[in-house]
């Protein structure tokens, strides 16, 4: 099972992804979604194979939504707020 696969990355939501069948295109994705997801930005086209790695998805979970529903979307990795506590922190340096 092969799949051409267009990946588009969110102008709304930083590190969310959505993965199209590029014969079906946008016309699978619901409205509701793509409100949420804002205008879509095109990454990469690519076959994606269930055996393919990738970084944050598993491939076979993709190919088997890609032909049933004819998209998936990856979302970003959850934030731990430990780190974002030291972008709150102040950063005036003492010595």
């Amino acid at each position: 099972m092969r799949v051409l696969t267009e990946v588009y990355r969110s102008s709304l939501k930083d590190e969310m992804y959505l993965y199209i069948d590029k014969k079906r295109g946008l016309k699978a994705v619901p409205e509701t979604l793509m409100a949420i997801f804002g205008k879509p930005q095109a990454v990469f086209t690519f076959f994606l194979t269930p055996e393919k790695m990738l970084a944050r998805a598993d491939a076979r979970k993709i190919c088997t939504e890609l032909m049933t529903k004819g998209f998936y979307l990856q979302m970003p990795p959850v934030r731990e707020t430990y780190l974002l506590d030291l972008y709150r922190a102040p950063t005036e340096a003492r010595y």
